[in-house]
């Protein structure tokens, strides 16, 4: 996977503001955009941030209403653009009678074929280079974060290595960095053990949903290059979260910290801190060490590749 960002559509916590959207994250995976809910709105933002519509998939975390409703609109747009390649919509039991509902609503079927999964806790989907995971969290309804790995990538290919046992140039450097051995001209065969280094771990992303603390989600974040978490409140709301079943910026910070994450960004911000969300990240920072940001609309992360 050559490619792995994140384009944060609506920032908000269940209506949108002035400055900020509801729910949506656009994740790019390689060649895959794979959308994270669709808050009402959220294909406009696309336009917006310019993602493109070419999404491959659609996994939403709950069916609270500021986290599904734009996939209305936005099938329908689809449909408009020509669209005919197949869309499956991913999502935690009552996926298939909220989304069939949401699906048919103004039409009788849509130009393209949209088939809805529920998926449970636990439960991983390859996704070719990289796999997506469902992680059951704690929301008021049945909710899901997930979880985007990267396979683990070969070893570097030790370039003089391969010359000093007479590789030659061309195909065979390719077939040794896909794992394949190479028979040389005279008999020889070179193995990949022998000219690629260590293997390398993937990237890994983590998208929390609306959820409290848990310990189902800091185990599936564990070593995580980036946890996106949300963080509706601040410390003097902690009664309003724990009636929820949100989080507070400070408990934000305490699942990165636990997790051991390398970077966490904040989302999902009450109408209370929608043009200033420094308190919130500023509790999160005094429990977690690494860095810590409060996304926006528009808000781009690109991870890099580890080597």
């Amino acid at each position: 996977m050559s490619l792995l960002r994140v384009t944060f559509l609506g920032t908000s916590a269940a209506a949108p503001t002035l400055h900020r959207n509801v729910s949506g994250i656009a994740v790019k995976a390689d060649a895959d955009l794979l959308l994270f809910d669709c808050g009402e709105g959220s294909q406009r933002q696309m336009i917006r941030y310019g993602t493109g519509f070419s999404v491959a998939a659609v996994f939403f975390t709950h069916f609270h209403a500021d986290h599904y409703l734009g996939i209305i609109g936005f099938l329908r747009t689809l449909g408009m653009g020509g669209r005919e390649a197949p869309l499956t919509l991913y999502g935690p039991p009552s996926a298939r009678r909220v989304l069939d509902t949401a699906i048919h609503l103004g039409v009788e079927r849509l130009a393209f074929p949209v088939e809805i999964q529920e998926l449970k806790g636990g439960e991983a989907l390859e996704r070719g280079g990289y796999v997506v995971r469902a992680v059951r969290v704690d929301h008021r309804v049945n909710a899901l974060g997930y979880v985007v790995q990267e396979d683990t990538r070969p070893g570097r290919f030790e370039l003089e290595v391969a010359k000093s046992l007479g590789v030659p140039h061309g195909p065979s450097f390719g077939k040794l960095q896909r794992g394949e051995s190479v028979t040389l001209p005279d008999g020889r065969v070179v193995e990949p053990s022998q000219v690629l280094g260590p293997s390398r771990r993937g990237r890994k992303l983590v998208i929390s949903g609306d959820t409290r603390p848990c310990q189902a989600l800091t185990e599936a974040a564990q070593g995580a290059d980036v946890l996106i978490h949300e963080a509706t409140f601040s410390d003097d709301e902690q009664e309003r979260a724990l009636e929820t079943r949100h989080s507070t910026g400070r408990e934000a910070g305490q699942v990165a910290a636990a997790a051991q994450v390398k970077r966490l960004v904040l989302t999902h911000f009450s109408a209370r801190h929608d043009v200033d969300p420094e308190p919130v990240v500023a509790q999160a920072r005094q429990a977690f060490s690494g860095p810590v940001d409060a996304a926006r609309d528009g808000y781009t992360v690109e991870i890099v590749p580890v080597d």
